[in-house]
């Protein structure tokens, strides 16, 4: 288990060491080719995220002592690369945790928030809506 803000803090430093959002385009991309494939199944219609653009699948697991984990997959490079952002942010955290976390503020810290189109922005959105919700009902569980 890690500290939210040090993990947040630590994940603003690596973007901070690009130099400009070209290059904050590149490395989010990057980490999107990292995130754990889904399995066989999971590209399913349960799993897609209403109100994106691009194909979206999220897939919300319990980890360790019913601590989130977030895997997913996109179609699209950059939007894959936010889900890979949003499992960094959301995995392994207590769904009280995970409700702290304040994704705009983050993607503003990180120089992305002024560069996503409306349409990337409202797909952040309602993969955001759907991780709290999860939490949300966790939480009251």
């Amino acid at each position: 288990m890690s500290d939210v803000q040090s993990d947040i803090d630590a994940l603003v430093d690596e973007f901070d060491l690009l130099d400009d959002w070209e290059q904050r385009y590149r490395y989010l991309i990057d980490l999107g080719g990292d995130l754990e494939p889904l399995r066989e199944g999971e590209h399913s219609d349960a799993n897609k995220v209403k109100g994106c653009v691009s194909q979206v699948w999220l897939v919300l697991d319990d980890a360790d002592g019913g601590r989130l984990r977030v895997r997913g997959d996109s179609d699209a490079h950059i939007v894959k690369g936010l889900v890979a952002l949003l499992a960094r942010l959301y995995t392994d955290r207590s769904p009280e945790e995970a409700l702290s976390i304040d994704p705009k503020d983050v993607l503003s810290r990180i120089g992305l928030a002024e560069h996503l189109s409306p349409q990337r922005s409202n797909g952040l959105a309602s993969m955001v809506a759907r991780i709290r919700a999860e939490a949300e009902a966790r939480a009251a569980a």
